[in-house]
C-alpha cells in the first residue's frame, strides 16, 4: 500500500511546449549514424524522435545525488534511492512535423507499491499526450520503476530471445554514444556518463546503456528491414541492462500476419534485455 503522502501525486499534470526545429532530428540522426534526417518544413519526424524534444530542464542546483532532478516536483518524492524506465506502451496517431508547435500534457495515473525480488518497489505510471497544429500525434504510457539499493545481479533470471530474428543488427555502445543521447534528451541521470558513480555508487560492471536508446535502436532497425511499413503501436518492457563496451544485437521478426513485429535486444552471453511489440500499417 502507497502512504497518503504519495497518493495525493496521482492527478498532478505537468505541460511542456515545444517548437519541433531541426537541430535535434539532425543530431539525433547523426548519433545513430543514420546517413540522412529530418530537415525541411514539413517533414516527419521517424518514431520515438519526440523523445528529443519536450525536455525536463530543471536547475542544476535542483538535482539530487544521482544526478536526476530531485523528487516532489512532477513526479512524487519516493523514499527509495533507485530508479529505472521499466516499461512503455506507445500510439501514434500521426507523426509530429518539423516546423509544427506541440505540446507534451504528462499526468501521473497511478503510484503502486510492491514486493520485488530485489525489495520494495514503488511503481509510477505517467501517461504522456503530444499534440500539435494538427492535432493528437502521441499517446504514452511509461512505467518509471523505484527500488531498494540492491545489486544489480540480486534482480532476476536470464531470459533467452524468442527465436530466429528475421533482422538483426549489431550495435557497440561506447562512452560517447552514451553522452551524446544523454546530451540530446538532457538526462542527466549519472549511471549513463559518470563510470565511477555507475560502478563505485550504483554497483554497475559499466555505463549503463539508456533504456530509450535500447528501444530507439530496435525500431531503426526495423525500419531498416522493412522501410515501408509504418508503426501505429509500440509496447516494451526492460529485462536487464545492457552496459557500455559490450555490444549487444538488435533483433526482429515480422508475425506471420505481417501486422505486427516482435522486436528485441541480446546482450552478452545469449541474454535477452528488452522486448518489444510494434503495430504495423502498410
Amino acid at each position: 500500500m502507497v502512504d497518503e503522502e504519495l497518493q495525493h501525486w496521482i492527478g498532478t499534470t505537468e505541460t511542456v511546449d515545444d517548437h519541433i526545429t531541426a537541430a535535434p532530428a539532425r543530431a539525433l540522426a547523426a548519433t545513430l549514424d543514420r546517413d540522412t534526417a529530418p530537415d525541411t518544413p514539413g517533414d516527419a519526424l521517424p518514431p520515438l524522435w519526440h523523445w528529443a524534444y519536450f525536455l525536463a530542464t530543471p536547475a542544476t542546483h535542483a538535482l539530487g545525488p544521482d544526478g536526476h532532478a530531485e523528487r516532489g516536483g512532477f513526479l512524487p518524492p519516493v523514499d527509495l534511492p533507485r530508479r529505472m524506465w521499466a516499461g512503455s506502451r506507445l500510439w501514434f496517431h500521426r507523426p509530429l512535423r518539423l516546423g509544427e508547435r506541440a505540446r507534451r500534457t504528462s499526468r501521473i495515473a497511478d503510484i503502486a507499491a510492491k514486493q520485488g525480488r530485489s525489495g520494495s518497489l514503488v511503481i509510477v505510471s505517467v501517461t504522456h499526450t503530444v499534440a500539435g497544429e494538427d492535432g493528437p500525434a502521441i499517446t504514452e504510457e511509461q512505467d518509471i520503476v523505484y527500488r531498494e539499493a540492491t545489486p544489480p545481479s540480486a534482480n532476476g533470471g536470464k531470459p533467452a530471445p524468442p527465436g530466429e530474428p528475421g533482422w538483426s543488427r549489431t550495435v557497440t555502445p561506447d562512452p560517447v554514444l552514451l553522452f551524446r543521447y544523454s546530451a540530446l534528451t538532457f538526462n542527466s541521470h549519472r549511471i549513463h556518463y559518470d563510470q565511477p558513480y555507475a560502478t563505485d555508487v550504483e554497483g554497475y560492471p559499466g555505463l549503463v546503456v539508456h533504456g530509450p536508446l535500447t528501444l530507439t535502436l530496435l525500431v531503426e532497425a526495423l525500419a531498416a528491414a522493412h522501410p515501408q511499413r509504418t508503426i501505429t503501436g509500440l509496447s516494451m518492457r526492460a529485462l536487464q541492462p545492457l552496459f557500455h563496451g559490450a555490444p549487444f544485437r538488435a533483433q526482429g521478426r515480422l508475425a506471420d500476419d505481417g501486422r505486427r513485429a516482435e522486436l528485441w535486444s541480446v546482450g552478452p552471453h545469449g541474454v535477452m534485455t528488452m522486448q518489444a511489440s510494434a503495430e504495423l500499417a502498410g
